[in-house]
């Protein structure tokens, strides 16, 4: 298939599994009613050349407080560490930590919007992807959809969980680095910066992968394995063909194991089958965006299809506002749990 051929597409459309959205609903009214607290793998030792600070931030960036403790510090800012990145309009708790060798624990001056929760010595930096997962705690206001709808959903993402789509924030403001990144993949303006070309990858690859995961939930086999699908099991990042276990199944019925749809880009674990069939048939007309992928040296990987949506907890108050609190893997998305309820709005002044 020619570039000419293979335009800039839109967004791919994504699907709600379960029935939804049944009504809409006032997302972020104010930071408070978007809170996120790291799910951490590792507690600081009490010794060590690195600081680690707990810090709980609101209306700022991750990167904008690794720079503001990089100055404040008077280190270099790769010797700040965190583990992933939190929103900005929200009220979020992460980690980070300072290589600070020799030296004493600095006395910051805290502005406005951070506040240190904790600070513990560890004896190495903390990395991206230290931790494996996030609390998060949501207020739905103004609340206008069927009671009865949301309370059996939300039952039912309890326990069978949610179509692992990739949320809009990985597509920048309005799809932005989507459109962008197709551009350049398909023979346009390269990205100046070189923190943008991964941005830009990353847009490509994720929306390819909302299509494909897109097609399984129109089909009804987001959470139930294909002939020559590709298992992930829970909690891994390992892969294995659903073929080799005659258990495959009953293992994804359970739980234990996940199906997986593709992140394109070169060699990789293929799917086979009816699996092959379908994901080609979602991808149809992106061919030259997949060659694009693989020789800008992309390395093709699989993500989950199904999100667990685990402690899911709601309370509702004042007739028309909804408290909802769940855990999330890395990597996933909390507006992929919300849509399958509601369509939400932000205020006109969310920017």
């Amino acid at each position: 298939m020619s570039r000419d051929a293979d335009l800039p597409a839109p967004l791919p459309a994504t699907p709600a599994a379960h029935g939804g959205p049944f009504g809409k609903a006032l997302l972020r009214a104010g930071f408070e009613d978007f809170r996120v607290t790291e799910i951490m793998n590792v507690v600081p030792e009490g010794e060590g050349e690195h600081l680690w600070l707990e810090i709980e931030k609101t209306d700022w960036n991750t990167e904008d407080v690794a720079l503001w403790l990089a100055k404040q510090a008077g280190i270099h800012r790769l010797a700040v560490g965190y583990s992933g990145l939190k929103d900005r309009r929200a009220v979020t708790r992460q980690w980070f930590s300072l290589h600070l060798p020799g030296k004493a624990d600095p006395n910051f001056p805290w502005p406005a919007g951070l506040v240190a929760l904790q600070a513990r010595r560890h004896r190495r930096k903390l990395n991206r992807g230290t931790h494996r997962g996030n609390r998060f705690e949501i207020v739905l206001r103004e609340l206008d959809a069927d009671r009865d709808a949301l309370e059996r959903t939300l039952h039912t993402l309890s326990e069978r969980g949610v179509p692992n789509y990739f949320g809009e924030q990985r597509f920048g403001r309005s799809g932005g680095n989507w459109q962008r990144g197709q551009q350049w993949l398909l023979g346009g303006e390269a990205p100046r910066k070189r923190a943008l070309r991964g941005i830009w990858l990353s847009a490509v690859r994720s929306g390819l992968f909302n299509r494909v995961l897109a097609e399984r939930v129109r089909e009804g086999v987001w959470d139930r394995p294909l002939e020559g699908d590709i298992l992930q099991p829970r909690d891994s990042r390992g892969l294995f063909e659903a073929d080799q276990d005659a258990s495959a199944g009953a293992r994804v019925a359970a739980g234990e194991v996940h199906p997986t749809a593709p992140l394109p880009g070169k060699a990789g674990m293929a799917s086979s089958a009816a699996c092959r069939q379908l994901e080609a048939r979602a991808l149809s007309g992106c061919d030259a965006l997949v060659e694009a992928l693989a020789g800008e040296g992309v390395d093709a990987a699989r993500r989950a299809t199904r999100l667990p949506v685990n402690g899911l907890q709601w309370a509702w108050s004042e007739g028309d506002v909804l408290t909802l609190g769940f855990d999330l893997p890395t990597g996933a998305f909390a507006t992929t749990v919300l849509a399958e309820l509601v369509e939400t709005h932000t205020p006109v002044n969310d920017n």
